[in-house]
């Protein structure tokens, strides 16, 4: 009898132990697997904080970026603008035969309207580099990222309607081409040859007033004034709306 007292006294101490080494074991998990959410919880920060300061110094360069783009489209604007004004100068020309000008006039009227082109290049580098390397996806705010992906294709957008203008504007300057008309008369008269060509002007010029009394000339200025309007309205003042979108969103994620 004692020796069933002892034996089951023993087992109960080995179970004891048991229990013992189990409830230790079992805290030994449970503090490892805490450690483990701890080092991830901050492995998952400091990843969080990366990527903050990351996107941080990407708005700030998207930021100049995209700034010095609407000084850009603001000044294209105005060049297509001051084209297709000149362009309703000359139309006015044409269409009143009793107010005309002199061939200087003339001159100085069809270089200032046709001797820039229009072409927007914004500042696409950091955009680029981002979309290249997968990093948009690191812009948090959902509809900027929206903007920013749909930003090549409305470049490839306004790129085709700066196209059609330009070809109106080469077919105008095709009449300057041939033999009837003179190119050097506008260089001339409007101060280009001796001002930046560094070419003595000659002393009587072939006239270009004849382009006034042209069918073939008015046609071509209606049809470069119409596509110069419809590049303004259509295409670059919805640019500049979508620009100020893009800006103002960008300056309310910018932490200060």
């Amino acid at each position: 009898m004692l020796q069933l007292f002892k034996a089951l006294r023993l087992q109960k101490l080995k179970e004891s132990k048991i229990k013992k080494y189990l409830l230790y074991a079992l805290g030994e998990i449970i503090l490892v697997v805490i450690g483990i959410l701890i080092a991830l919880a901050i492995n998952n920060n400091n990843i969080k904080r990366t990527i903050q300061k990351k996107e941080q110094t990407y708005l700030v360069g998207l930021m100049d970026e995209f700034t010095t783009s609407k000084l850009k489209l603001q000044e294209l604007i105005n060049v297509n603008k001051n084209n297709y004004e000149g362009a309703r100068q000359i139309i006015s020309y044409v269409s009143n035969s009793k107010i005309q000008p002199d061939e200087e006039q003339f001159s100085l009227l069809l270089y200032n309207t046709f001797v820039f082109d229009v072409s927007f290049n914004p500042n696409n580098s950091l955009l680029n580099e981002m979309m290249n390397s997968g990093s948009l996806k690191d812009i948090s705010n959902p509809t900027l990222r929206i903007h920013l992906t749909n930003w090549i294709s409305t470049m490839e957008d306004i790129a085709k309607q700066e196209n059609d203008l330009e070809q109106q504007r080469e077919k105008i300057l095709d009449l300057f081409r041939g033999n009837t008309q003179s190119i050097r008369t506008i260089f001339d008269l409007a101060g280009v040859s001796a001002n930046e060509l560094d070419i003595e002007p000659l002393p009587k010029n072939i006239s270009n007033l004849n382009l006034l009394h042209s069918t073939q000339f008015e046609n071509l200025l209606f049809t470069f004034i119409l596509t110069s309007k419809a590049t303004e309205e259509a295409h670059y003042l919805p640019l500049m709306k979508r620009i100020d979108a893009i800006l103002e969103l960008i300056e309310k994620e910018i932490k200060s």
